[in-house]
């Protein structure tokens, strides 16, 4: 809501009509004899290899998925093999003229991508490049498989790498481009500028547009393309990527050489299929793909429809959607028609298709008519195709022999390996090098200034609470520590809804707008699936990003996001990939079911998430700098009802120099022998409480442990208390049921059966919707429901009436009745 745009109802009631321009479709109509003058003989020729090289490859993996053999060589593999046999000059026409600065994002069908990028990019380099990118990639572990006993030239070496590193992949291999634990779907190499391919359909829609953001952000050479399926037009990621993509502050606020679209092109494989529903026609409405574009902006996203069969009209769109990147007018849409042969899978009967319909695109094959038009121009002689045939059957053939071998190319001996791989652990201060831009000196920012005059410990001298006014709160620790990290990194940025001028939704950014360029900190669409997805690609590429979910609630919104990709490319990559994104999510109260809960237990179900819950501003200061600090993804979560909250625990203050809490080690913030609470969020307060009632009434003292991380977590300090208690009850504000508080509680149990002297004790939150505002005493864990449980479940306390049942018979029937 910047002020600077004036909405002028004048001018937005006046009667008109939006119009459209014409969309292009198979424009290009040049043959091989007509482009003679624009590519070498040998260039024609490579680009028939390339076609070849990927025909041959998946020929190979579709008779192994099939009949168990190639070439008399019998292999069982029985992981996917999404083929894109018929897609070749697609494909290739793609990678064609994009260098190893140009990045692809690819779908679960992307070996071929992967092959003619690979190859457009051996095409590129010189010796002297490819042989240090071979023998840096892990060590040169793959370099010195394929070199071994070969006396080709380089150029010929690395087409070995490229073939060996990806079939080695596919097939599980430790020796892959990662280590085998991205596998067919999931495939890259970054070195040649192939990013991660990716499994759910549309998956790479918003991340490839987070690559380009990181382009634009950090001042990178280059473009993006995302390789999408025409079905996948049907999903949130690419739609939300795509009014990413298109915003218009882009050209209207961002500033300087930062002003302008981002380089990015949404290419869609159009193989006129999405498994076993024809898009158009039967499951999509758009008739051709290109017409989504006229949709998106005035620029129509520059659209238009392709011949993929042709590889030259490919290149032909490609040469000149660059120069529409380069003048920053992207984002760009194009439709490359295409066409497979074969099933969604090898299992795929292609059932849904007549076999007239495939007999008739294959008479028009897209290698078969590229090598007639080669000949037919002079260009070459059939011997010399046939030459290449077999030359890349004796390659492929002799890979395949290379990745099967155990011996050469064993599989993960000790798959405990992939654990460590969850996390890089790393420490790193600035992923720039450049100076961060700012707008003014860090002392010299407004809210730095008025937070200088606040006190960073809630209590005077005589105990007495400063007003809230003067207090160092919560929201001022997190707002400390991202400032302070904009100020070092240049390349972190944040965005969300309203993060901007508003200061964001709870006043946490207040105060950044004043020190930070449009394009370090801005507001993104109400579209949460785009904002993670973009922050996935951005620091996959090599960024730190801050991407803000509003509210708890919307994480739905962004699901695949967070459990799909967020926590599963550094593993999958083989730890190529780091992924330093840190998720702000406000854990809300007051509005009701859609806009309440605490939904930390899904996303710490998730491997390769780290989950903090501060609820302290001395806490929240100290992981949110750990969290920066580091190179793992975390989603940091925030109560709304403590933003406002003082120090006071930690005795001198909030420090105001740097300083960092490891992430996983809960705290004890009060001290007692008799049972030991323990805490997530804002219910540490409620506990706290509930133990001043405990010690005032019946002379219990409580130990009172603040978890403040969910993943990674150290049992140690609270297995310590329990020894010392003997009782333990462990609370927070999420639904008891299916709570990560009952995976504490399990672990608790196994780890101090020895020293319990009562059953461990789960206080969430009712299992029903969120109630609103003046219900949600009900509903929240409240200071008595822990008197309540320690009477019913732990001891009886003398003559307490509870107010809340916990006993066995009432929690089978909530049980029984879903509540």
């Amino acid at each position: 809501m910047p002020k600077v745009q004036t909405i002028d109802p004048k001018k937005v009631r006046r009667p008109g009509f939006v119009e459209f321009r014409p969309i292009p479709v198979n424009q290009y109509q040049k043959s091989v004899s007509d482009e003679r003058g624009n590519f070498t003989n040998d260039e024609f020729h490579a680009i028939y290899h390339d076609m070849v090289l990927i025909r041959e490859f998946e020929t190979m993996l579709n008779l192994i998925k099939t009949k168990g053999e190639y070439n008399g060589t019998p292999y069982n593999h029985p992981g996917p093999a999404h083929l894109s046999i018929g897609q070749e000059s697609a494909a290739v026409g793609m990678a064609w003229t994009l260098s190893v600065d140009d990045f692809i994002f690819g779908s679960h069908r992307s070996h071929g991508e992967i092959l003619a990028k690979g190859m457009s990019a051996i095409h590129k380099l010189d010796d002297i490049q490819l042989t240090k990118i071979m023998e840096n990639f892990f060590e040169g572990a793959i370099y010195e498989i394929v070199k071994d006993g070969f006396e080709g030239t380089v150029k010929e070496l690395a087409r070995r790498f490229l073939v060996y590193g990806t079939l080695a992949e596919i097939f599980a291999r430790k020796t892959g481009f990662n280590r085998g634990l991205g596998g067919s779907m999931h495939a890259f190499f970054t070195p040649f500028g192939v990013y991660p391919n990716n499994a759910i359909v549309g998956g790479s829609g918003d991340i490839a547009v987070g690559a380009a953001l990181y382009k634009k952000v950090n001042r990178k050479h280059g473009i993006v393309v995302a390789n999408i399926g025409d079905a996948a037009m049907a999903c949130g990621p690419v739609w939300e990527g795509i009014t990413f993509a298109a915003m218009d502050q882009f050209r209207e606020l961002w500033e300087g050489d930062m002003q302008g679209g981002l380089p990015v092109i949404i290419n869609i494989m159009n193989n006129q299929y999405g498994m076993g529903g024809q898009t158009c026609g039967e499951t999509m409405g758009y008739d051709i793909a290109a017409r989504i574009g006229a949709g998106v902006n005035p620029d129509q996203m520059h659209a238009e429809r392709v011949d993929g069969y042709n590889p030259l009209a490919v290149i032909d769109a490609y040469k000149r959607k660059r120069k529409v990147l380069e003048d920053k007018k992207g984002p760009v849409l194009l439709d490359v028609l295409t066409y497979r042969y074969s099933g969604h899978s090898p299992s795929d009967a292609s059932s849904y298709r007549t076999k007239e319909e495939v007999e008739a695109w294959e008479r028009q094959d897209c290698i078969k008519g590229f090598a007639q038009q080669m000949i037919e121009a002079g260009v070459s002689f059939q011997s010399d195709l046939d030459r290449i045939n077999e030359d890349i059957r004796t390659l492929v053939n002799e890979m395949f022999l290379l990745s099967i071998d155990d011996k050469i190319s064993p599989r993960m001996e000790n798959p405990d390996i992939i654990g460590d791989m969850m996390f890089s652990n790393g420490s790193v201060d600035s992923f720039s090098e450049n100076e961060p831009e700012v707008l003014l000196p860090l002392e010299e920012n407004p809210r730095v200034k008025r937070i200088a005059g606040k006190e960073r410990f809630a209590f005077d001298a005589d105990g007495k609470p400063f007003s809230k006014m003067k207090q160092y709160q919560l929201r001022d620790g997190i707002f400390e520590a991202i400032i302070d990290r904009f100020y070092k990194d240049g390349s972190l940025i944040a965005y969300g809804e309203e993060c901007r001028d508003w200061g964001g939704a709870f006043a946490v950014y207040n105060g950044l707008t004043e020190s930070l360029p449009y394009h370090r900190l801005f507001n993104s669409p109400i579209s949460e699936a785009s904002i993670v997805g973009t922050a996935i690609g951005y620091a996959m590429c090599g960024g730190r990003v801050i991407p803000e979910i509003m509210y708890c609630d919307f994480i739905g919104r962004a699901g695949d996001e967070i459990f799909n990709q967020l926590p599963k490319w550094q593993a999958m990559s083989g730890n190529v990939l780091k992924m330093p994104v840190v998720v702000r999510v406000s854990v809300g109260s007051k509005y009701g079911a859609q806009h309440s809960q605490d939904l930390t237990s899904l996303v710490a179900h998730i491997p390769g998430i780290k989950v903090c819950f501060p609820a302290t501003p001395y806490d929240a200061k100290g992981l949110m700098n750990a969290a920066l600090q580091g190179t793992d993804p975390v989603i940091f979560f925030e109560s709304q009802r403590i933003y406002d909250i003082g120090e006071q625990f930690h005795k001198n203050g909030v420090p105001k120099e740097y300083y960092e809490i490891q992430l996983g080690e809960p705290d004890i913030k009060r001290s007692g022998d008799d049972i030991t609470f323990l805490t997530v969020g804002y219910t540490l307060y409620q506990a706290l409480k509930a133990a001043d009632v405990l010690k005032e009434k019946y002379g219990m003292s409580a130990e009172v442990i603040d978890a403040r991380s969910l993943v990674p977590f150290n049992y140690e300090k609270v297995i310590e208390s329990v020894k010392k208690t003997g009782k333990i009850i462990i609370a927070g504000d999420a639904t008891s049921r299916g709570s990560f508080l009952n995976d504490f509680a399990t672990n608790i149990s196994q780890l101090a059966f020895d020293y319990l002297d009562a059953p461990v004790s789960v206080l969430g939150s009712r299992n029903w919707i969120t109630p609103a505002h003046e219900l949600e005493e009900a509903f929240f864990p409240q200071p008595s429901w822990f008197l309540d449980m320690i009477h019913e479940r732990i001891q009886p306390l003398k003559g307490y009436i509870p107010g809340q049942n916990f006993t066995d018979g009432e929690l089978i029937k909530r049980s029984k009745k879903g509540i």
